[in-house]
């Protein structure tokens, strides 16, 4: 999937051009160019330079998505399982991490500068169905507290999703959304495996 370009280097680069071009005209007495160049130029690169600051960059997929499972997604995949998709693969400004207003929702931040970190996510056939995983890093939060919540998880997420929850290592969780249909049995609160570490 394209990654979307980021608005703070969009906004640096032309800024930078335009003061460059701005202060080119200032030195060769060319007002009709300065004055938009420095006018227009300066405050796009201020604007740049803060987006910069709150840029959260977007989630990198962990391994491939093979062919097989991208026709999987293009049959099965839910409105869901989509948008969280794209929602994770763009740069996102203003917040500390992807999906923070559902972790919030789900009541898995343990406090303000204590959240799990979305590092990773990667999109599977399980058992003929598609699943999108998503890969955290949790050192504050216990895997216990996940599994408490992955009832409220499943209603969350929206009909036709499943949720499965694993704990790979210490202080990791994945998250899987895997598509339900009418053929398979939907469980009520998913399924959940911890390995010991």
């Amino acid at each position: 999937m394209a990654i979307r370009p980021s608005l703070s280097n969009l906004g640096v680069g032309i800024g930078l051009v335009l003061v460059v071009i701005g202060f080119w005209a200032y030195a060769t007495e060319n007002v009709s160019l300065s004055l938009p160049g420095l006018f227009y130029g300066g405050p796009l690169l201020l604007i740049g330079v803060a987006l910069k600051a709150a840029e959260l960059k977007p989630v990198p997929f962990s391994q491939p998505t093979s062919a097989e499972v991208l026709a999987l997604r293009e049959q099965q995949a839910t409105a869901t399982q989509t948008q969280v998709r794209t929602d994770v693969n763009r740069y996102r400004y203003g917040q500390y991490v992807h999906l923070e207003t559902t972790l919030k929702a789900l009541d898995l931040i343990v406090k303000n500068q204590e959240r799990p970190e979305l590092d990773g996510v990667r999109e599977e056939n399980r058992s003929g169905a598609y699943a999108l995983v998503l890969e955290f890093s949790t050192p504050d939060t216990a895997f216990s507290k996940w599994q408490q919540k992955q009832e409220k998880m499943t209603r969350f997420f929206g009909p036709n999703i499943a949720i499965e929850l694993s704990q790979p290592k210490a202080h990791r969780v994945e998250l899987a959304l895997i598509t339900t249909t009418e053929s398979q049995q939907q469980p009520s609160q998913g399924q959940s495996m911890a390995v010991s570490s």
